[in-house]
């Protein structure tokens, strides 16, 4: 268990006082080079959504490198590496995530633009990793000794289609983090947000099948692309929920073989988000409903049953809702060491690894680790370094205060 109370916590005042966590923060700030050096080496590793392993590879080494034993790659790809307490009792969890949302065959190579890194996932994780593997050879080289052991992690499948797995897998029974006491998670750059909310996520296929034929023999036969397009129409000019609200984007889609076939087959990829999951459920039920109405608007008409068309919906993506009471000690923690970097901290919501252990009880939280970027989650994503190093620091102020040095 984490202390119960902020009374628990070792007052942050105090803690940098230390002349051991100096000794750690002046490691950050002396071996930042190195970190960026870690964040461009790894970005330049392609970990496309079930594509980790290599990344996941150099992340292991680089974790050993920095002092941690018994480093190791779970069944699905998750990197581990548990360091021991001055007690033996549940672990707090420091994660950053291995993949990235860009498919495989993108480029990832790192470019400099003035003071911005420029590449695919440069911020959002590589940022994180880095960080992650900087706070355990600080932790090492000054010599500090946890009351509570850390666990690090390095996970699969936080993005897209990923839905969690490599998280879910180490919060499941006999996983590493089974019994963790808390979890930080290290996702992209910044310093001002503390995530306490998770903004939950559910994620469709829908693939519409007919019998296609010719554009004009078989005109007038049911068609896929018509019928989806309506279903479409139909859901962006639903009014969606707004308190709290729900988002929904069409992400993709796509059909048929050539312009002058009528298609066998469209198909959609659809995202809802909300902290509600019974706007979450809403979503879902007018998302069956409205392609329902849709195909059987085209169906109308067609007696012959194998000419008529058919629906499959799978949820590929079902992401939790959760949250950490802001009067919990890993929050208090998070805002006073944010406060002691010289800024004030907000807490936010959004959608990330702490899901999972959010949904469980567990207090979980986000940060981001330093510096600032933009254009995440597109291929012309940046990294600019101002106050990386300050970032770093505040994650590894937050640690200690409810980690406890030895």
């Amino acid at each position: 268990m984490l202390p119960d109370t902020m009374n628990g916590l070792l007052d942050v005042s105090r803690l940098l006082k230390r002349a051991d966590v100096r000794a750690a923060n002046d490691d950050i700030l002396a071996t930042d080079d190195q970190t960026l050096a870690h964040q461009i080496g790894l970005t330049e590793i392609p970990a496309p959504p079930f594509g980790e392993e290599n990344r996941g590879r150099r992340m292991a080494e680089l974790l050993d490198e920095a002092g941690l034993a018994n480093v190791q790659q779970d069944e699905v790809g998750n990197v581990v590496a548990l360091r021991p307490g001055a007690e033996d009792r549940e672990p707090l969890v420091l994660s950053a995530h291995l993949d990235s949302v860009f498919p495989a065959g993108t480029d990832v190579t790192v470019r400099a633009d003035g003071d911005l890194l420029r590449a695919p996932g440069v911020s959002d994780d590589a940022r994180g990793l880095a960080a992650l593997v900087t706070v355990a050879r600080a932790l090492s080289r000054a010599d500090i000794t946890t009351r509570i052991p850390i666990l690090f992690a390095a996970t699969v499948g936080e993005e897209g289609s990923g839905d969690l797995r490599g998280v879910r897998h180490l919060f499941e029974s006999g996983g590493a983090a089974a019994d963790a006491a808390g979890f930080i998670s290290l996702d992209g750059a910044g310093m001002k947000y503390v995530v306490t909310r998770g903004l939950g996520a559910r994620r469709f296929r829908v693939v519409l099948r007919g019998r296609g034929g010719h554009s004009w023999i078989d005109w007038g036969a049911p068609n896929p692309i018509h019928a989806l397009g309506r279903a479409v129409g139909a859901l962006a000019s639903w009014p969606t929920p707004t308190d709290p609200p729900l988002s929904l984007t069409v992400a993709r889609w796509g059909g048929g073989t050539s312009v002058n076939a009528l298609p066998a087959e469209a198909w959609a990829e659809l995202d809802f988000r909300s902290e509600s999951i019974r706007h979450l459920d809403d979503g879902e039920e007018r998302l069956r409903a409205v392609l329902d109405r849709s195909v059987a608007e085209e169906n109308s008409g067609v007696t012959d049953r194998g000419r008529q068309l058919d629906i499959e919906v799978t949820i590929v993506g079902n992401r939790p809702t959760g949250v950490t009471a802001l009067d919990s000690p890993l929050v208090e923690a998070a805002l006073a060491a944010t406060r002691a970097s010289g800024i004030e901290p907000e807490v936010t919501v959004s959608s990330t690894d702490a899901n999972l252990p959010m949904s469980l009880g567990i207090p979980a939280i986000t940060l981001g680790a330093g510096g600032s970027a933009g254009d995440v989650h597109t291929t012309d994503e940046w990294y600019r370094n101002t106050n990386g190093p300050v970032g770093i620091q505040r994650a590894l102020h937050t640690v200690l205060m409810v980690a406890g040095p030895g």
